[in-house]
């Protein structure tokens, strides 16, 4: 196996350390959760004290001013865990770091801290009931008042990751309707905002215990300075999500690596231990055989994708290799998941096997943040392939 050396010793640490908060305050309840729907507030309230969000925000707004590889190591132990209804990826690197980014220094202020100690949760609201990957296809509107003391934000949202406990959700609308892309702005919208409500948590097929929920905005009243980054950067918020994407779908990627890492941990134990006409299942040859093809495609993934760690750390991860990671590692991870399943037989189909609920969880990653046939298009054009 080539030696892993984008973690440091601290980083390691750190992941020691998250593995154990795991142990003691996930694992334990993530049945229960994943009967509820979502997972306990309290959660949130405990990561934030011990130091677990927003880690790489600045020590200023609440956070650690770590790099981007503590939030790594800490996406591989929930993936590594099996913990899928954990939403403080989505929380800590893709919502407060919208704010960091592009908002005005009130707004970092107000709602980082509140974000880094977890008494805030936070989301972010792009897809809808007819616009999923495609962000220009957005239909929610948010129109100026005539004082200009508010913005009116009309709309709904679906499938929104931590958007049932959400206290602050960016919502991606229209401010000028005419303008297409050019009109799309963000906006932070807070819980208790009259005319915002939050619709059903959804079942999904996998990710149980991680709540995913519609969100209604019927004339909701939002003041003027929940603009995210103010008046500037009214009619700028589809170039905020372009530039955010590579991050987030290489997050993606971070958690598919891992939980095949995961899948193929637990296969090799359980055939160890499990017996076929007399002798243990990881005697045949096929066993064998699947799990070395399954431990070498990962080992390749694993490389590429901490390769693209070390270009996200020097902000040079462009779009087009963050989609490559993107794609390819999600088809792998369902691709092993079910070659894992398989090997364990009837048992992997039982929900109470880690296995049979990853291969339930892993799906998805194919379809959020960006199908997967999204990111081939993203690839090709790159390659001077337009669509016609």
């Amino acid at each position: 196996m080539i030696e892993r050396t984008l973690l440091q010793p601290d980083h390691q640490a750190f992941a020691d350390s998250f593995r154990r908060f795991i142990d003691k305050e996930i694992t334990p309840h993530h049945a229960r959760w994943e009967e509820q729907g979502y997972v306990d507030r309290e959660v949130w309230e405990k990561a934030g004290a011990n130091g677990f969000l927003c880690m790489s925000m600045p020590e200023e707004y609440g956070g650690a001013g770590a790099d981007k590889l503590y939030s790594m190591a800490q996406m591989e132990e929930i993936a590594r865990a099996g913990c899928s209804g954990i939403g403080f990826g989505l929380h800590s690197e893709i919502v407060a770091p919208y704010v960091l980014h592009y908002g005005t220094e009130e707004q970092k202020r107000k709602y980082l801290p509140r974000l880094a100690n977890g008494s805030m949760v936070g989301a972010i609201a792009m897809s809808e009931p007819a616009a999923g990957s495609d962000l220009q296809g957005v239909r929610t509107t948010a129109l100026l008042s005539a004082d200009g003391s508010h913005y009116v934000l009309n709309g709904s949202k679906t499938f929104i990751t931590n958007g049932w406990h959400a206290d602050l959700v960016i919502v991606v609308a229209k401010t000028d309707p005419a303008a297409g892309a050019k009109g799309t702005s963000l906006l932070l919208v807070e819980r208790g905002m009259e005319g915002f409500d939050k619709g059903q948590r959804l079942k999904k097929v996998g990710m149980k215990a991680q709540d995913t929920s519609e969100l209604f905005f019927d004339n909701v009243k939002v003041p003027a300075d929940n603009l995210l980054g103010g008046p500037a950067m009214q009619g700028k918020g589809f170039v905020c999500l372009m530039e955010q994407l590579p991050w987030e779908r290489l997050q993606i990627a971070i958690g598919a690596v891992a939980s095949a890492q995961a899948a193929i941990d637990w296969t090799v134990q359980y055939v160890q231990e499990r017996k076929v006409f007399g002798q243990p299942v990881a005697a045949f040859q096929n066993t064998r055989f699947t799990l070395a093809e399954a431990q070498t495609e990962v080992q390749v993934a694993r490389v590429f994708v901490d390769k693209c760690c070390e270009l996200i750390l020097k902000d040079e991860l462009d779009t087009q290799t963050a989609s490559m990671a993107k794609y390819w590692t999600t088809d792998l991870q369902c691709k092993v998941l079910d070659e894992c399943v398989q090997l364990f037989g009837g048992y992997g189909y039982m929900w109470e096997y880690p296995i049979a609920r990853a291969w339930a969880d892993a799906r998805v990653q194919r379809i959020y943040g960006g199908t997967n046939e999204i990111m081939k298009e993203v690839i090709t054009r790159a390659m001077g392939l337009p669509a016609r």
